[in-house]
């Protein structure tokens, strides 16, 4: 993996709970290839206990993984822009819900609100879609995005094409890559694999 050493890079997690395994995954692998992260939760994820585990261990987690505490609110976000804190902010998983948000210039969230003070500086955005509606009612806020200066996809694929044939998901695996790619302002291909 290449060198990423001091790199600042916000790491945002919205509510799809089903990925959170992969998203603390991902956020090893960046830790271990000398990134320093800032972790980033929505107050769904922060806060919510799910049938994928208790919200309490998932925090506890990404802060040992991070070594700083989770930025939960939005006054704790707003200095993101004005401080020039991070030279790229990933959210992954970013769910429909937010999605649609980013696309409207909506910032009710820790989550949106830390998007759009790190765009004000022109600096890049990478997003890991994980929604069931990303084919369907999702795709035209997806769309709306790639069109966006400063914003980019992790390649993303369709999870479950027989039950759930809507449903994409970031492949995490490429986190790193498309990190690499934001920071070139080019957009990693191909984007759907």
């Amino acid at each position: 993996m290449e060198n990423l050493m001091n790199l600042k890079i916000g790491y945002a997690v919205c509510g799809s709970f089903c990925t959170f395994r992969k998203a603390i995954e991902a956020m090893k692998q960046l830790a271990q290839s000398g990134a320093d992260l800032y972790p980033i939760m929505s107050q769904n994820a922060y806060s919510l206990d799910t049938r994928f585990g208790m919200a309490a261990d998932f925090v506890e987690e990404i802060e040992s993984v991070c070594g700083k505490s989770v930025i939960h609110t939005i006054p704790q976000a707003e200095p993101i822009g004005p401080q020039k804190l991070l030279d790229v902010l990933v959210i992954s998983p970013c769910t429909g819900n937010t999605l649609a948000k980013l696309a409207a210039g909506v910032t009710d969230t820790s989550v949106t609100l830390a998007a759009k003070a790190h765009l004000r500086n022109a600096r890049p955005l990478v997003i890991g879609v994980s929604t069931n509606d990303a084919l369907a009612a999702s795709a035209k806020n997806i769309g709306s995005l790639m069109n966006n200066k400063n914003i980019f996809f992790i390649p993303m694929s369709q999870d479950d094409t027989q039950k759930k044939p809507n449903s994409v998901v970031a492949n995490f695996d490429q986190t790193s890559a498309a990190i690499r790619s934001a920071l070139r302002h080019t957009q990693l291909q191909p984007v759907y694999c």
